[in-house]
């Protein structure tokens, strides 16, 4: 956790430095979603960095072999499954905006 009262601070350029920009997006997101003070904690910057890094790294395999992908109709039962959930998102989401 980083708290001057601990003597382990910051400044945002600091942090920026030390964990990029995405890095600090993600920690400072976990920051404060429950009702007690908000924390920065290093660790989760440093698992957020991990994260984003096997991200791409994914994207690049996909990229790299679209080709042995799928191809085709998505006809299938898991296709028709996917595509009404996505369906379900979308609609609760333009509720929310519709208020």
């Amino acid at each position: 956790q980083m708290s001057k009262s601990t003597g382990n601070f910051l400044t945002l350029t600091q942090a920026v430095d030390k964990f990029s920009a995405d890095g600090m997006r993600l920690a400072l997101a976990d920051a404060g979603d429950t009702v007690e003070d908000a924390n920065f904690v290093e660790t989760m910057a440093d698992a957020g960095i991990l994260r984003l890094y096997t991200w791409v790294e994914w994207v690049k395999e996909m990229i790299a072999n679209r080709d042995s992908l799928r191809g085709g109709p998505a006809s299938t039962f898991n296709d028709r499954v996917f595509a009404s959930e996505m369906n379900a998102g979308i609609m609760k989401t333009d509720q929310n905006y519709e208020k």
